[in-house]
């Protein structure tokens, strides 16, 4: 007794004692006084009710409540207990304890020692919460990558140095963590987080900030084709299936890029320039990556007023097919037309299906437009040639409708068109929802009768693996591959080559995308290529003007294009800027590819003549005038343009705004912000060489 009153005394440790009831029967005299509590209050009184398990102890193993472990007489070794003191504080005790039995081997409660750990435990708290990596997938956490951005960006703004910023967001692991599991979901995350590691190795940081969103920094890198290529990589990296217990899952993933100090200086600043990027990648279809741009600030509000308008469309007869004919190349006939959706608004003038697809895909009202364009292809193609067929494009949110095999069966029956003279096209992301579901939706069709093909083929990540579980009658060859297939160092040929072969040793028919000049018809020949869809022998077309070539005839079609293939130039009307010496002209910019451009506004500029073009946000593009008549010119690009992951293009870098202030370029070049007066050039300037006209959008 002597001994363990100085041990009491001595304030290394307490001694406490239970009941058979669980009831506090005996406490250290100086552990009631460091409560404040009379003993009265304590002894007698369930230690359930006096102590609890802290759950937020980050050592703490057990998930098992108190109550628990003293009825089931399990050994108490360092529990960490909350409890109350007379002020109401919390205060942490580590409980240890041994249940004692009689003689006869009865249960007669619990004997152990306890000591006051509150400071120790609010230290560990504390270290907790600033821990820096997630727990779950090993990667930073929130706290870890703000204070990594922020200090990267405090850095590089006195260095001028540029620093890229990542977000990214899965598509559809709620489904997997609604259907398998939370377990499940874990270990989907710690896949992803190993995928990551593997992708940026040792390019960046990356960090996990709660949920399925997971950040990228990426100093030192402002290349847009280099992020472009990298957001790819990882998008298809996530896409590719996982084996989750057992199981088969597939998600997406959606990537947002902003680039310091172009979109942004601090981290907020840039942060919400890439979420607004990840948020447009997703309106854009998921999948996607977008670059930030000033235009996304009212992605939101365009998106909505788009949606409504696509409503009044389909109620008000707004949309059209126009079909393409797809041509068998031994003997050009004609053997079916693939249906594609055409917009023409009002206001708007003509809307293009990337534009607006993504936004009908985003709502139910893909199911609509999906519905009607069916119906729609299967009455035109009633009054072609019985051996002609339609095909019709299917987006992966009509395939996972679970009434979309019936709405297919409605149109066959309504229609009585022969079933095998509906193609519906597909892409690897209808593989991306339930694999059960996707499977009875493919084995429903195949019994209609109605063929199945394989759209985009090349461009995904698991093609083949998808041809081995999948009915496709058709595989589709895309116009990626047609694009390039012509020039040195390029693959594309060997792949259309290959894909040729593979469909010819499956069974399958293929079709060539996108031939549109007589190099590219002769390789793919060559190849082996039996059918081909492109301009070399037509665009899309209504109807009514196919009709009239049936009228006349005209199953067959001979080839007709130009002798080599160069790059697509987009119509466009944008203002811009050019800049020649120390002068900057307004001129508007009409057509554009990633080689060059027309632009008009500027008369009496010499063919050869070196220029600069302005695209706004620090995106200057070195050019040579090639062609000049009258306020026209024809520039080509020093170096080519790159996707800017959402159907246009963009420089592959920009210059900073430090830079382009401390060369005195004239103010309306720069980004908006406040430069130093001590920054801008305010030197004497030569006469302007060029006259500059006003130009118009046309009525």
């Amino acid at each position: 007794m002597e001994v363990l009153d100085d041990f009491e005394k001595a304030g290394i440790g307490w001694i406490w004692a239970s009941d058979s009831e669980g009831r506090l029967s005996y406490l250290s005299e100086k552990a009631i006084e460091s409560l404040g509590a009379d003993a009265e209050r304590l002894i007698g009184r369930p230690l359930v009710e006096l102590f609890d398990i802290d759950r937020d102890n980050p050592d703490e193993k057990s998930d098992r409540p108190l109550n628990f472990l003293l009825s089931s007489r399990t050994k108490l070794n360092d529990l960490v207990v909350k409890l109350a003191n007379a002020k109401g504080e919390s205060v942490w005790w580590s409980l240890t304890g041994h249940p004692k039995v009689d003689e006869q081997g009865n249960n007669i409660g619990y004997r152990g020692s306890v000591k006051n750990v509150t400071v120790e435990f609010q230290r560990k708290l504390e270290d907790s919460r600033l821990a820096e990596f997630d727990s779950l997938t090993g990667l930073a956490n929130r706290h870890r990558m703000n204070r990594k951005l922020d200090g990267t960006l405090a850095a590089y703004k006195s260095a001028k140095r540029a620093c890229a910023l990542m977000l990214l967001d899965l598509d559809k692991f709620k489904y997997v963590n609604d259907t398998m599991g939370h377990p499940a979901g874990d270990d989907l995350l710690k896949q992803v987080a190993e995928r990551l590691r593997a992708v940026i190795g040792d390019k960046g940081e990356i960090g996990r900030l709660g949920g399925d969103e997971f950040q990228i920094i990426l100093p030192d890198l402002d290349d847009r084709g280099a992020l472009g290529d990298l957001a790819d990589k990882i998008i298809q990296m996530l896409s590719s299936p996982y084996q989750v217990e057992g199981k088969r899952a597939i998600i997406g993933a959606s990537v947002g890029i902003s680039i310091a100090p172009y979109d942004g200086l601090e981290r907020d600043e840039l942060v919400r320039s890439a979420d607004l990027a990840l948020y447009a990648a997703k309106n854009g279809g998921r999948g996607m990556y977008r670059f930030y741009s000033a235009e996304l600030k009212d992605v939101e509000q365009e998106r909505q007023i788009m949606l409504d308008d696509l409503r009044e469309a389909l109620q008000g007869d707004q949309l059209q097919l126009h079909y393409q004919p797809v041509v068998r190349t031994s003997d050009h006939m004609v053997v079916g037309f693939e249906a594609l959706m055409r917009w023409e608004h009002p206001d708007k003038g003509n809307i293009p299906p990337m534009h607006f697809i993504p936004v009908a895909e985003d709502s139910d009202l893909i199911n609509m437009l999906g519905e009607w364009a069916i119906r729609r292809a299967c009455e035109d193609a009633l009054q072609w040639p019985d051996n002609v067929r339609v095909a019709v494009n299917v987006s992966a949110k009509q395939f996972a409708n679970k009434g979309f095999a019936a709405i297919v069966t409605n149109v066959l029956a309504d229609t009585q068109i022969d079933p095998d003279r509906l193609e519906l096209e597909l892409t690897e992301t209808v593989f991306m929802g339930d694999s059960e579901a996707t499977d009875a939706t493919f084995s429903a069709l195949k019994k209609l009768g109605v063929r199945l093909a394989l759209d985009d083929f090349g461009t995904g990540y698991s093609s083949l693996s998808y041809l081995r579980s999948a009915p496709f009658d058709k595989l589709k060859v895309d116009k990626s591959f047609v694009d390039s297939c012509t020039q040195k160092d390029q693959n594309s040929a060997k792949i259309i080559s290959a894909i040729i072969g593979l469909s010819n040793a499956l069974g399958m028919d293929v079709t060539v995308e996108g031939v549109e000049a007589f190099d590219q018809f002769n390789l793919v020949c060559e190849k082996g290529a039996k059918y081909i869809q492109g301009w070399i022998y037509s665009k899309a077309r209504p109807q009514g003007e196919i009709l009239e070539e049936i009228a006349s005839g005209g199953y067959k079609i001979q080839p007709n294009g130009p002798d080599t293939y160069r790059p697509e130039r987009r119509s466009v009307f944008r203002r811009i800027g050019i800049i020649h010496e120390d002068h900057r002209y307004d001129a508007v910019m009409r057509d554009l590819s990633k080689t060059g451009s027309r632009i008009e506004g500027l008369v009496g500029v010499p063919e050869g003549t070196g220029l600069v073009l302005d695209l706004g946000g620090g995106q200057l593009v070195v050019c040579q005038v090639k062609r000049s008549e009258d306020a026209t010119i024809g520039v080509e690009f020093e170096t080519p343009l790159i996707s800017d992951g959402a159907g246009g293009l963009c420089t592959r870098h920009r210059v900073s705004p430090y830079a382009l202030a401390a060369a005195g370029m004239p103010l309306a070049s720069l980004p908006p912000g406040n430069y130093p007066s001590a920054m801008m050039g305010d030197g004497p300037k030569s006469q302007p060489q060029f006259m500059q006209v006003t130009v118009q959008r046309n009525p």
